[in-house]
């Protein structure tokens, strides 16, 4: 019995090394993740920060008027909108950050309005809006539509007229997943809806980022309780 404790004891002291390789390993690969990550650059026009990271594609692919989905693009003078609810998506391509353009929904050529804080697109006299956009590229969806219903993420690609499947997102080919509000779906993409102050993650492909919560409130020319280009919905 002391001989087969003494064993078990010696067994131990040879595991020791590699168990401490085994957590340094993995907490090295936590630390090259995070010092990946871009650092912060400000805080954008619609008070939400933008991160200096390209863009998954370009906003020109945006439809060029026809109606998608039901959804219509609306002219400036013929716009009208009695639900507006902000959504935000972050994006992770194989473990970087990446980010939606500003002016996807916005047929060219879109009105630029150029603020101390960034650019700002919006809906001028030669072009419309659909009723999902991106007015910043800070990964603020909107949705401003003349009726209140539910929209999903799949209608905002199919405006991009950018692919979303389970294997692709717009530009970045991989296993895509999904989180809505910190939880993990199953399914289809496209169907993950667009829920007023949702917080949307899309990884595609590996290593998984652990979902990156962001509290954020829109603020300035198209943010909650203005008037500009919204009627609040309380």
């Amino acid at each position: 019995m002391v001989e087969h404790r003494h064993l078990t004891q010696r067994r131990l002291r040879l595991l020791v090394p590699y168990l401490i390789l085994a957590v340094l390993a993995v907490g090295s690969g936590v630390t090259a993740w995070a010092s990946s990550q871009p650092a912060q650059v400000h805080v954008g026009p619609e008070g939400v920060t933008l991160y200096n990271v390209a863009d998954l594609a370009s906003a020109s692919t945006t439809k060029t008027g026809a109606a998608v989905d039901g959804l219509t693009c609306q002219s400036e003078a013929k716009e009208v909108v009695n639900y507006h609810i902000h959504t935000h998506v972050a994006i992770y391509v194989n473990g970087q950050m990446m980010r939606l353009p500003a002016g996807i929904g916005i047929t060219q050529p879109p009105m630029i309005v150029n603020y101390p804080t960034g650019k700002f697109y919006d809906v001028g006299a030669y072009d419309c809006l659909y009723w999902l956009h991106t007015h910043v590229a800070d990964g603020i969806i909107h949705v401003e539509a003349p009726v209140k219903k539910s929209f999903t993420l799949g209608q905002f690609f199919d405006v991009w007229d950018q692919p979303l499947s389970a294997t692709r997102a717009a530009s970045a080919v991989g296993t895509v997943t999904l989180f809505e509000n910190g939880k993990r779906l199953a399914g289809d993409p496209r169907l993950t809806p667009l829920l007023a102050q949702g917080d949307i993650q899309i990884d595609v492909g590996t290593p998984l980022v652990p979902f990156q919560s962001l509290k954020y409130k829109v603020t300035g020319g198209c943010g909650e309780g203005t008037r500009s280009c919204s009627i609040p919905t309380g």
